[in-house]
């Protein structure tokens, strides 16, 4: 049986020990509703390019757990958007989230033969491929969330485009990766790695979050709060990936593992050491779900999903 990464879960978790087994389910039948979107807003292979769909499906279709999806899922569920138009955007950030994994693994950027198991896009079919089959996933994503099947009113379309174009780029997920790579020669202290990791991690989950407020038109209120969430989950996230870089296996992992050492590159582990990491995390957890108060029982499963990152192994 492989270690969990984080400590035990806290004790208002250990009183429902239904809360976890509960939630697995709901996140294994939210990723196969989010897989059906993806499989219809996909291009089947064919014509003189088929190479490319078939790189872009076998990135897509390789496993994970949709855990962006979810969090859109979740938040839309708070305002009773329906559920078609959140999955949609759940497919758009999935699409895109795997372009970034794509060009993460390439031999220029992480140089990662594996990813979830199994190789990774270059390997399976060749570099120039894979760059362009996650050109081709960048794209498609704002396709999706442009269609008015997303939205029928044009300006929450608009929201939701400017909102993702802002967490994927230059302050964003780009940008975050950009100061990853230079810090191997320039290491970061820890307001600076806690920066680098609220916009290469953080952001789109940011974006997943407040999508749901975006597809309700809720209260600017709503928009903070689910911001305030996110921001918290998405270092809770990073952290736990951390420790899990730090001392978990290929095997529970599925992709390489104890990278960020080789390369010397500072993260919260490195910095606070793995207990600090620990409980730094715990606290996250904590706080994130303290944000979402106002929306009661309504919001367990956020609360819940934060609480689950703590005792992940993969």
């Amino acid at each position: 049986m492989s270690r969990p990464v984080i400590l035990s879960p806290p004790d208002s978790v250990t009183d429902r020990p239904q809360t976890f087994f509960e939630l697995r389910m709901k996140m294994h039948m939210a990723a196969r509703d989010v897989e059906g979107m993806l499989e219809r807003v996909l291009p089947q292979p064919r014509g003189l390019h088929k190479r490319l769909h078939e790189a872009m499906r076998y990135a897509v279709f390789a496993g994970g757990k949709r855990l962006r999806p979810f969090l859109v899922l979740s938040c839309a569920n708070l305002f009773g958007v329906e559920r078609p138009r959140a999955l949609r955007v759940g497919a758009a950030i999935e699409a895109l989230h795997t372009y970034s994994l794509i060009h993460d693994d390439l031999p220029c950027m992480d140089d990662d033969d594996l990813r979830r198991g199994r190789p990774t896009t270059h390997v399976a079919f060749d570099e120039a491929t894979a760059v362009l089959a996650g050109d081709a996933l960048l794209t498609i994503a704002f396709e999706i969330l442009s269609d008015p099947a997303t939205h029928p009113f044009a300006d929450v379309r608009c929201r939701l485009l400017a909102e993702l174009a802002k967490a994927a780029g230059n302050a964003g997920m780009v940008g975050g990766q950009m100061i990853d790579m230079e810090a191997v020669e320039h290491p970061l202290g820890y307001d600076e790695t806690v920066a680098l990791q609220r916009m290469k991690t953080g952001a789109l989950f940011e974006f997943c979050c407040e999508a749901g407020a975006i597809l309700a038109e809720a209260a600017p209120q709503d928009h903070d709060r689910l911001r305030n969430y996110a921001r918290d989950f998405g270092l809770l996230f990073q952290i736990t990936d951390d420790v899990l870089d730090a001392v978990g296996t290929v095997e529970t992992a599925g992709k390489a593992v104890a990278k960020d050492q080789e390369q010397g590159k500072a993260t919260l582990v490195s910095i606070l050491g793995l207990d600090g990491a620990r409980q730094e995390a715990e606290r996250l957890a904590r706080r994130a779900g303290s944000a979402l108060d106002p929306y009661g029982a309504e919001a367990d499963d956020l609360r819940d999903l934060a609480l689950f990152l703590l005792d992940r192994d993969s």
